[in-house]
């Protein structure tokens, strides 16, 4: 079958795309990846056939950058999506109010640039099954134009399939009048000018592949999961030679993630102040601190070394304890083994899945706010010397690899396709 990818230039999402797509492609599928131009070296670079549509937007992004815009949304989940954790904001009003703005400033300027140009591959190529992110909107419009089965596959917590139920139990007990739906009203004008009418899978999917085991996800009443296990991929790395062989003392990592950076203005802990804390303990600290960063910093620990970048896949293994944003990449690559973790979280999904981690008993959590030196000192050493961590990180690992892996998933991909090709359900 031909399976057409669809992602917006986000290199983060992006990646824990990538394995399902090498997975179907060794499959003996046909598989293509739909993005914006600029985008498609990062797909290339992948070993994927990348297929440029529409054009940049990446002065739409870079303004909002430069406007502090990402960091002004940067702390909690943006509106209305914020309905998620915060029970208070469950009402019709909130959520109707808030989804016409999402749909206005959002998801239409993310979807605008690729809709023409992806609809008109689509319709060439004509894909048997589309797989999108829950951001990249313009997919499903495609996938209705053709008639293609279509799924979303998720990058951390179900937030948007989440509120979009919340959404419509609060629309049905609202008056005739009074049930407007700003995302149908605007994905079912494309879903008309292709020849078909809007239908709820527009929004969540046909169905939803979730790479992250039950102990951490939150799943939206009446939407179908199938789960995947997550495969680390992080682009090009080099394995460094310090890596090769176990270290002498117990290993403790630290990262905050590459966002942090790329992104965002930097990290939301005090780095010399957490670094100084392990400073005096037993270990060997490698922290993974970019170079604006790293500028930043007074002194560093005689115990701790400092690199850009490294594997996360090849770190993790030979830790004893892992300290990390709650990113759910990170999560999920450390969660592939037995390593607790102590999770610093900001904002968006993380301090859902770092009390989810800490509930399951795997790992300890603290919000950015509350990451003295000295509460991260005590965490670590509660990780390193409680071997109840470990026995749970055990667990989580068990739970992970137990998941059908990319490959063992494609079959379940292939009769998914089947039933849904050519549905309007």
């Amino acid at each position: 079958m031909r399976v057409l990818f669809a992602a917006n230039p986000h290199k983060s999402i992006f990646q824990y795309m990538v394995p399902l797509a090498w997975a179907l492609r060794t499959a003996g599928h046909e598989v293509r990846f739909a993005s914006q131009p600029s985008f498609a070296p990062t797909i290339t670079q992948a070993g994927l056939t990348a297929v440029p549509v529409g054009r940049d937007h990446a002065k739409l992004w870079a303004a909002r950058a430069t406007g502090n815009g990402f960091d002004q949304g940067r702390a909690g989940i943006e509106e209305p999506y914020d309905a998620f954790t915060e029970p208070e904001k469950d009402t019709w009003d909130y959520l109707a109010t808030g989804m016409a703005h999402a749909v206005a400033d959002r998801h239409r300027q993310a979807a605008f640039p690729m809709i023409a140009d992806l609809v008109e591959f689509a319709l060439h190529w004509k894909p048997d099954l589309v797989i999108w992110d829950p951001l990249t909107l313009a997919a499903p419009i495609a996938a209705k134009a053709v008639g293609a089965a279509h799924a979303r596959l998720l990058f951390g917590i179900d937030i948007h399939g989440g509120v979009r139920r919340q959404f419509l139990r609060l629309k049905a007990q609202q008056p005739e009048g009074r049930r407007s739906d700003p995302l149908a009203q605007w994905l079912g004008g494309y879903a008309r000018k292709y020849g078909g009418e809007f239908t709820e899978d527009m929004v969540t999917g046909h169905f939803t592949i979730d790479q992250f085991p039950g102990s951490l996800q939150t799943e939206a009443c009446g939407l179908h999961y199938e789960r995947m296990q997550f495969i680390p991929y992080g682009g090009p790395a080099t394995v460094a030679k310090w890596l090769w062989k176990q270290p002498e003392k117990p290993r403790v990592a630290l990262t905050m993630g590459l966002s942090a950076t790329d992104v965002y203005s930097g990290y939301t802990i005090p780095t010399q102040e957490v670094l100084d804390s392990l400073a005096d303990l037993d270990i060997e600290l490698v922290a993974t601190i970019a170079d604006a960063e790293k500028a930043k910093l007074r002194r560093i620990p005689d115990n701790a070394r400092l690199v850009p970048y490294v594997p996360l896949h090849h770190l993790a293994p030979t830790c004893s304890a892992f300290i990390h944003h709650a990113g759910a990449a990170t999560l999920a690559t450390v969660a592939r083994h037995p390593v607790p973790h102590l999770s610093l979280h900001y904002h968006w999904d993380q301090p859902i899945l770092a009390r989810k981690l800490t509930e399951h008993g795997a790992g300890l959590d603290l919000h950015t706010t509350e990451a003295t030196g000295g509460a991260v000192r005590t965490a670590v050493q509660r990780l390193l010397g409680e071997p109840h961590f470990r026995s749970r990180a055990t667990a989580l690992r068990d739970e992970t690899l137990a998941l059908p892996t990319p490959n063992q998933l494609v079959p379940r991909l292939e009769e998914l396709t089947a039933r849904h090709r050519g549905t309007t359900a």
